[in-house]
């Protein structure tokens, strides 16, 4: 069986954002509040899963995606994280600038 590759955003304690890929959602969310999943995330604690969509893709893919939502501006990850994520997608897939 293929895995479900999520896309995922995290809010820190400081405000900024984590963005990740995991097969396990909500296990990697409690390990990243347990200070195990991330260097980063590490220090900013609590984070809270502001986002997250299932990228349909496989593990390549998905990187490829997370390396593309992490270049964007912090306004526009606020744009997709309040319309949800499979805009972002939608917009990459159809070439659209956010």
């Amino acid at each position: 069986m293929i895995p479900n590759w999520h896309l995922y955003v995290l809010e820190c304690s400081d405000g900024s954002f984590y963005t990740g890929i995991t097969t396990n959602l909500d296990n990697r969310v409690k390990k990243h509040n347990a200070g195990k999943a991330s260097k980063y995330t590490r220090s900013r604690l609590p984070v809270r899963l502001r986002g997250q969509v299932v990228t349909g893709v496989d593990r390549g893919q998905a990187q490829s995606l997370e390396s593309s939502f992490k270049k964007l501006k912090r306004k526009d990850k606020e744009k997709y994280v309040e319309l949800g994520l499979f805009c972002f997608l939608a917009d990459l897939s159809s070439n659209v600038n956010p």
